[in-house]
């Protein structure tokens, strides 16, 4: 059986790592590099960086944050924001880095997503998608949820592992911050059309969010922000939880 992962998110504006709701009125929650340092002693199984205003803001992704972070951890590390070439990649990496996330830069260039893939495995490669519900379907957005694509995100998806994505998140823009739980019925049909690893992201409230997140087949990981930063779900706990309910989690240190 294949393992769940519980991934903390640092969505990191102007070297601070910050929260809205639904991708809008962000607000100041605490140092990168502290909160890295918490999640590393705290049981996760990973870590995700998102240099989230760098695509829209049409710059290079801050590097000095991500040093930082990277030196003070021992679990993977996956880095986002304006991913747009091959150099990127190569340059975050080189930064601490293990796998790469992409998005709006693969949506500029679908290629870009085969050509990481063959240059760095598929392992490396993370395809991340903001889905919104716009007239019944679901909808791809671009530059952190601000610019609809039009794309369908389920096709989005499935092109984006035929290129060669290793790994898929998938944020939900309708439960972002909502704290109601996870986007149950758009997970269940994006895992319908792709077989890679989904990493759920967008609407944890509580412990037991993650244990009906985890009965949807298809779903590898969760991914939270709020209720890891207030301390209100503690990691280690939250694996104990789930594994009472016969989830397979992995062992922490």
């Amino acid at each position: 059986m294949i393992t769940k992962r519980i991934i903390p998110c640092l969505d990191v504006r102007d070297g601070r790592v910050v929260k809205g709701v639904n991708f809008e009125g962000l607000r100041d929650v605490d140092d990168p590099v502290a909160l890295a340092r918490f999640y590393n002693d705290s049981g996760a199984d990973e870590l995700v960086f998102y240099d989230i205003t760098a695509s829209h803001e049409r710059r290079p992704l801050f590097t000095d944050a991500l040093r930082r972070v990277a030196s003070e951890i021992f679990i993977p590390l996956t880095v986002g924001g304006s991913i747009n070439t091959v150099a990127d990649f190569d340059r975050v990496l080189k930064c601490g880095a293990d796998k790469v996330s992409v998005n709006s830069g693969a949506i500029k260039n679908p290629d870009l997503i085969r050509e990481a893939a063959k240059k760095y495995g598929d392992q490396c490669v993370v395809l991340s998608m903001d889905v919104k519900r716009v007239d019944g379907s679901f909808r791809l957005f671009a530059q952190g949820g601000r610019v609809d694509t039009g794309l369908d995100a389920l096709e989005w998806a499935a092109r984006g592992e035929a290129n060669g994505a290793g790994e898929l998140v998938v944020n939900s823009i309708d439960t972002d911050g909502v704290r109601g739980g996870f986007d149950l019925p758009m997970l269940e049909a994006v895992a319908a059309r792709v077989k890679i690893p989904i990493i759920a992201s967008g609407g944890a409230g509580c412990a037991e969010d993650f244990l009906s997140l985890f009965q949807l087949p298809g779903v590898d990981a969760g991914l939270a922000a709020s209720i890891f930063h207030n301390r209100e779900v503690e990691i280690h706990a939250l694996k104990e939880l789930l594994s009472a309910h016969g989830i397979e989690m992995r062992r922490t240190r």
